[in-house]
């Protein structure tokens, strides 16, 4: 008896231990955590904490597996999300679903009006939103409001489309009968969205397809979960003060099984994707499997070419921001820099001193131009990447090398000497590495422009006409933007985004983009006695 006393108080004792042992190491590792650190206690104020719940359909919740996510700086966890699961996708798809069924019937300048209001919901958390982004993706500050004033721009666009999107009166040619287009919501948009943008391009996505009377329904990148939940928290703040279904705007963070189970559904009625060429050619494939709709925003190896005419005081700037900026992560990020022979060691002279003058530091420092690239895994790919150029010929004019300070900093690089074909500069690496080549002719620099896989955006400084018109025509730039003398990089939201071959064909924000979130039909309608037919045929 004694001894049976002696062993259960033992087994008291060492599950006590076991406990105490659990609560101390967990309770440790919260305290680690940045949100719980006075410095960062304005992670709050976006109702984000410890541990945040990924889904959201009007009620918010998460079954998936717990992950950190982590601040690119200084590599230190600032927060947790737990994920949603397949069951948890379901169940989603089907309240998105039964939202659509209020969502459309409600007029479209109604639609406006809530859009509007996410708009000013997202003016009041312009900056902190913005330091959220800055802090889990690792842009500068400035970009990072600037990527929400973005969201907050489109919304305004849309609040002007919401009273204007409708097709044409068209004439018939049979006497008594009316031709119209009529244009109806598609249904579920499915947006998934990369981590260099974890706002702007949800924004593009979102502002518009609500708009046009569609539900969305998100999975936003696994790296930035923060920023989706704290923007689909503004955004569902909204819909209940309007009494509206949640599920109008889900969320589901997760991972590949998330994305392959959106792209498979034929309940989606259209998949919006943004990320690298090769995950979209995945998911174009299982789309397409089901003659679904795809619209598709993917990589880009862009170039400026510099003529020996160009005002080098416009180059100089315009090339540091479109190969430096968001540390060489834009899908716009300037790649290959196409300099006329006659002035190509006078401009990599010249950017090189630029490039020793970027104030590189911590990203949410408002001092600081250039910031971390967002993963480990990344700057591996940045060194894989110098190493390549150099095999291949090339040499480090400035950078090169991964910096010696606590996140992922590498320095930003300009390699000179490659050819224009080779392999490395048609390969594109999301990282700030700048591949100068030297041209002879306008010819060739069209060519060499156009000879890349990807065609999203592409640039020329030139001061003469003629040759700005042989870039925007048949025979120019073969990119979705064509510009001229400004960068690469920079879009605004007026105008439709997007680019050919492996760019995806997608377009996305202004222009009529909105007719990819909507069906068109024509329509024939009788208002006469008679029944002629079409092309004069008599049935009779």
């Amino acid at each position: 008896m004694y001894c049976a006393l002696f062993l259960n108080s033992f087994r008291h004792f060492v599950l006590k231990k076991k406990v105490f042992a659990y609560s101390f190491k967990h309770s440790t590792a919260m305290s680690t955590l940045l949100i719980n650190q006075p410095k960062y206690s304005w992670l709050k104020e976006l109702g984000l904490k410890e541990e945040n719940d990924g889904v959201y359909n009007g009620t918010w919740s998460g079954r998936g597996e717990v992950i950190t996510t982590y601040c690119p700086a200084n590599n230190e966890p600032i927060a947790r999300v737990r994920q949603g699961s397949l069951q948890d996708y379901e169940e989603t798809v089907q309240k998105a679903k039964e939202a659509w069924k209020i969502w459309a019937d409600i007029p479209a300048p109604k639609r406006g009006e809530i859009v509007r209001q996410i708009g000013d919901a997202l003016r009041k958390k312009l900056k902190v939103l913005g330091s959220l982004v800055s802090l889990e993706m690792g842009k500068i500050f400035v970009e990072g409001v600037g990527e929400v004033q973005e969201y907050i721009d489109i919304c305004d666009y849309a609040v002007g489309l919401s009273r204007m999107i409708g097709g044409p009166v068209l004439p018939s040619e049979r006497p008594g009968h009316a031709l119209i287009e009529q244009w109806n919501p598609v249904g579920l948009v499915g947006i998934i969205t990369a981590f260099n943008f974890p706002v702007a391009v949800y924004g593009w996505n979102n502002a518009i397809a609500l708009i046009c009377g569609n539900v969305c329904l998100w999975k936003g990148a696994p790296t930035t979960p923060l920023t989706s939940i704290a923007v689909t928290k503004i955004v569902a703040d909204v819909l209940e003060e309007n009494k509206l279904p949640g599920a109008i705007c889900s969320m589901t963070c997760g991972g590949a099984d998330i994305g392959t189970a959106l792209a498979k559904d034929e309940r989606v009625d259209l998949v919006s994707f943004t990320g690298s060429t090769s995950v979209g050619k995945q998911v174009a494939l299982m789309v397409q499997e089901r003659f679904g709709r795809q619209l598709l925003e993917l990589g880009g190896n862009n170039a400026i070419i510099v003529f020996e005419d160009a005002d080098l005081s416009l180059v100089i700037p315009s090339a540091l921001f479109a190969a430096v900026g968001t540390a060489g992560q834009r899908c716009t990020t300037t790649r290959r820099l196409i300099l006329h022979e006659s002035i190509h060691d006078e401009v990599v002279e010249k950017l090189a001193k630029a490039y020793k003058q970027v104030r590189i530091g911590d990203p949410w420092d408002p001092n600081t131009l250039y910031g971390p690239l967002h993963t480990k895994q990344a700057v591996e790919m940045y060194k894989a990447a110098v190493n390549q150029a150099k095999q291949q010929g090339g040499t480090v004019v400035c950078g090169g090398k991964v910096m010696d300070r606590p996140g992922n900093y590498v320095e930003p690089t300009i390699i000179t000497g490659l050819s224009h074909n080779a392999p490395i500069v048609h390969t594109e690496t999301f990282a700030p590495i700048l591949y100068v080549l030297k041209f002879k002719s306008e010819c060739e620099a069209f060519a060499w422009n156009n000879e890349v896989k990807q065609g999203l955006s592409s640039s020329i400084f030139t001061k003469d006409m003629g040759r700005v018109f042989r870039w925007l025509g048949p025979k120019g730039s073969d990119c979705g933007i064509v510009n001229v003398n400004i960068p690469t990089s920079g879009a605004e939201i007026g105008g439709a985004f997007g680019g050919e071959k492996h760019t995806g064909g997608g377009r996305e924000s202004g222009s009529d983009s909105w007719k990819l979130y909507m069906r068109r039909s024509t329509c024939t309608i009788n208002y006469s006695k008679d029944l002629p037919l079409a092309q004069g045929i008599k049935f009779e």
